[in-house]
C-alpha cells in the first residue's frame, strides 16, 4: 500500500497535474478544485475521500476502511512533497501515457493489498447492491461527468488527454492485479481423456483433475478434464488437444487468482 500510494503521487504531481491532465473519480475532482481554488491537492484528496471512507467502514469492513485511509493519507503526503518537483515532460501525450501507467500500477498495488485510493469505487460497490448496474458501469458513469468537466476547466484537448491517461491506468490496474502471467482454467471433454490428461501432466507439467459428467441429451457418462495453466501455455495446450482428439470439447477461461492445491509447475518430461 505504501509503494502503491507513493507511485500514485508520482504519477499525479510529476506527470498529470503539471500538464493539466486529470484522473477519474475523487482524484479528478480534487485536481479540478485544486486548480480553481489554488489549494494544495493533498487537502482535497483527504477531505473528499473521508465521507466515502465512512461508507466503506459500514458497508465493506473495518480492515478495508483502515487500509484505504492509510493509502489516502500517504498519497496526500506524497503529492505535497512532490508538488515542487519539476515535471519530467511537458508533452501532454507523453504525460498521459506514462502518467497513466504509473497511476495504474500504484492503484493496482493498493487494491492487491486490500485498500483503495478513490471513494467513487466504494460508492459504486454500495450502489451496485441496490441497482441493476455493475460496479464498473457505475464508476464509468461517474467518470464520464468528471472527465467531461476537465474540458470546461482545462480545455477539450486536455480532456481528451485525460481520457487517454484514464484508459491506460484502467488497463494497468488489471495487469498489476492479475499479473502478466495470467492463469487460465481449462475444461476438456473427450473420449481420449486419459491420453490428454497424461500429456498435460508430462508435456506441460500441470496437474489435472478428472470430473464425472453426463451428457444431458445422450445420457452418456463422460470424463471432464479440469486443469489450470498460464496464458503462455495456452497455445501448447490447444496443440496437444488437437493432436490427440481434434473433436474434443475445449473451454478456456481467465482466472484472477490461484491459491493452494498443486498449481506449482512440475518438471516436463
Amino acid at each position: 500500500m505504501l509503494a502503491g500510494s507513493l507511485l500514485f503521487s508520482v504519477g499525479l504531481e510529476i506527470f498529470l497535474v503539471p500538464n493539466r491532465i486529470i484522473d477519474g473519480g475523487i482524484t479528478g475532482i480534487s485536481i479540478i478544485l485544486s486548480h480553481l481554488l489554488n489549494v494544495p491537492l493533498g487537502v482535497f484528496l483527504v477531505v473528499l475521500n473521508l465521507p466515502f471512507l465512512l461508507i466503506g467502514y459500514k458497508q465493506i469492513g473495518k480492515t478495508f476502511a483502515i487500509s484505504t485511509l492509510f493509502s489516502v493519507v500517504i498519497m496526500s503526503i506524497g503529492t505535497s512533497m512532490m508538488h515542487k518537483v519539476s515535471p519530467i515532460t511537458i508533452d501532454p501525450l507523453l504525460a498521459a501515457v506514462f502518467g497513466g501507467i504509473i497511476l495504474g500500477i500504484g492503484v493496482g498495488l493498493v487494491i492487491r493489498a486490500g485498500g483503495s485510493l478513490d471513494g467513487t469505487e466504494i460508492v459504486a460497490i454500495v450502489f451496485s447492491k441496490k441497482s441493476p448496474f455493475s460496479v464498473g458501469e457505475i464508476v464509468m458513469f461517474f467518470n464520464f461527468f468528471i472527465l467531461s468537466s476537465a474540458g470546461f476547466v482545462f480545455g477539450w484537448d486536455h480532456a481528451m488527454y485525460s481520457l487517454i491517461a484514464y484508459y491506460i491506468a484502467f488497463k494497468m490496474i488489471d495487469i498489476t492485479i492479475e499479473g502478466l502471467d495470467q492463469s487460465k482454467s481449462v475444461w476438456i471433454i473427450s473420449d481420449e481423456h486419459e491420453k490428454i490428461g497424461d500429456a498435460i501432466t508430462y508435456r506441460l507439467g500441470r496437474g489435472v483433475t478428472y470430473l464425472n459428467g453426463e451428457g444431458a441429451f445422450t445420457g452418456d457418462n463422460k470424463k471432464v478434464i479440469f486443469s489450470v495453466i498460464t496464458r503462455l501455455e495456452e497455445a501448447k495446450l490447444k496443440s496437444i488437444v488437437d493432436e490427440l482428439d481434434p473433436r474434443a470439447f475445449l473451454a478456456i477461461g481467465n482466472i484472477h487468482d490461484v491459491k493452494g492445491g498443486r498449481f506449482k509447475k512440475k518438471d516436463i518430461h
